[in-house]
């Protein structure tokens, strides 16, 4: 007994000093660990064969407010490829979609490289185009089961509205070269975020304009 009693407090100092250690780690956030994350390995892309009938091409806010050389220089990037691909979805008699965002009053804010035609459906809403805006009732009434979302912002219209989308049981073909921010990093973290997060991930195929086949 005299033993036990002897070693009591040396284990309550070890047991204060795991609940002191466990605390600390607690108190860490993912600020203070910032420095010291690596980066994954990037997801795969895939070839892709395109159904022109079950599929709808929304082109995402490329509006002159948004895609402009000083603030996002890399949404001008993107316009030839969106161009390529919104050629192609046409060419097939696919539907395709336009957003604006709230501030724009009419089509005439879309960059003239990838502009809307006469007949094309658009809506105006924030970064997710489901939300107050009659998008999912274009989609049911054109039978549509697959969207293929470009535009900018990447972290805006593209990952809010092709979430929603994935959430509704859409299949959801993501580019990542029609997709745009200001930074890279952010467009990286799309694309990680859409190819990894619970739920929606299993919706959404990463892949390029040039491996979209119709």
């Amino acid at each position: 007994m005299k033993f036990q009693i002897r070693h009591v407090p040396l284990a309550a100092a070890l047991l204060l000093a795991a609940l002191a250690a466990a605390q600390a780690a607690r108190a860490r956030t993912i600020i203070d660990e910032w420095n010291s994350i690596k980066t994954p390995p990037a997801p795969a892309l895939h070839n892709v064969t395109v159904d022109p009938r079950t599929t709808a091409l929304l082109v995402l806010d490329l509006v002159k407010p948004v895609c402009t050389t000083p603030y996002r220089p890399r949404c001008l990037a993107t316009l030839p490829k969106v161009a390529k691909l919104l050629k192609e979805a046409r060419a097939h008699h696919m539907l395709v979609i336009y957003s604006l965002v709230v501030v724009n009053k009419n089509t005439k804010a879309v960059l003239p490289a990838v502009a809307p035609l006469g007949n094309e459906p658009v809506v105006k809403g924030g970064p997710d185009k489901f939300l107050h805006t009659d998008l999912a009732q274009i989609l049911k009434a054109h039978h549509i089961t697959t969207i293929i979302p470009v535009g900018s912002a990447a972290d805006g219209a593209v990952m809010y509205t092709a979430s929603h989308a994935a959430l509704l049981g859409y299949r959801v073909l993501l580019p990542v070269d029609g997709m745009s921010s200001h930074l890279a990093y952010t467009e990286q973290y799309v694309a990680w975020n859409m190819s990894h997060a619970p739920v929606v991930s299993p919706h959404v195929t990463l892949t390029s304009i040039d491996r979209l086949r119709f």
